[in-house]
């Protein structure tokens, strides 16, 4: 069966990760997750001082650190699926935490960041046989990409998801900062200079806020294999 590229984009906290994940797993497919690229940028920058009092962004140091930032995926056995890792560090809790999330799309808006983790992605890709999600993957990463879905719920349904998944690992929730958060990453992905958050033309959309976990597996599978036919 020929491999393919599978190309999901769409706004934070949809369930794109988790659907993309599952894909991955049940059709044998190499899974990247480029949001937690993105957070691990995020979370060297936190780490290293880099925003600055009133919020902004020593760009400067950051372009210079970038040498320093290596991100790589490993196949977590318990899971089942791979965990991000920051400079050979695992840091896939720490990266999903509200104060990464507060800062993660301006840094991803950063021309320089985002050529590096598009580099890196378009590397990752080039066998096919991949499903990666994110913001610009059927845009920019993957403009060829055989399968692009672009996904997308209410703000609300997005934050009530948010907000049970911190509870469930046992970390500090409230619902008014997480839906703040996501209608300002909304705003912020899609106004940015370089590679908007947007649906690419040939995109499938799905608004997934009335579907369960299973119905819209199940319905990214059945895009996936009227995908592979027409390759045949």
């Amino acid at each position: 069966m020929k491999k393919i590229t599978i190309a999901i984009d769409g706004h934070s906290s949809c369930g794109k990760s988790t659907m993309a994940k599952e894909l991955a797993r049940r059709v044998g497919y190499v899974y990247v997750d480029t949001g937690a690229m993105y957070r691990s940028v995020t979370l060297y920058a936190l780490r290293n001082g880099l925003f600055r009092e009133d919020g902004t962004i020593d760009e400067e140091g950051l372009q210079a650190s970038m040498p320093d930032i290596h991100i790589s995926f490993k196949f977590n056995a318990e899971t089942g699926r791979p965990d991000a890792y920051l400079n050979d560090e695992l840091v896939e809790q720490e990266i999903r935490t509200m104060e990464v999330s507060d800062h993660v799309s301006p840094i991803a808006a950063i021309p320089f960041v985002r050529e590096a983790m598009v580099a890196q992605q378009q590397q990752m890709g080039k066998e096919k046989g991949i499903v990666m999600d994110g913001r610009d993957i059927g845009t920019t990463v993957f403009p060829d990409a055989e399968l692009k879905v672009f996904v997308t719920a209410a703000a609300e349904v997005r934050a009530e998801r948010r907000y049970k998944e911190l509870l469930g690992k046992g970390m500090e929730a409230n619902f008014d900062d997480i839906l703040k958060n996501v209608q300002e990453r909304d705003y912020i992905d899609s106004h940015r200079e370089v590679s908007p958050l947007r649906q690419a033309d040939d995109a499938i959309l799905l608004d997934n806020s009335n579907m369960t976990i299973p119905e819209q597996n199940e319905w990214l599978m059945a895009r996936f294999e009227e995908a592979v036919r027409e390759e045949e």
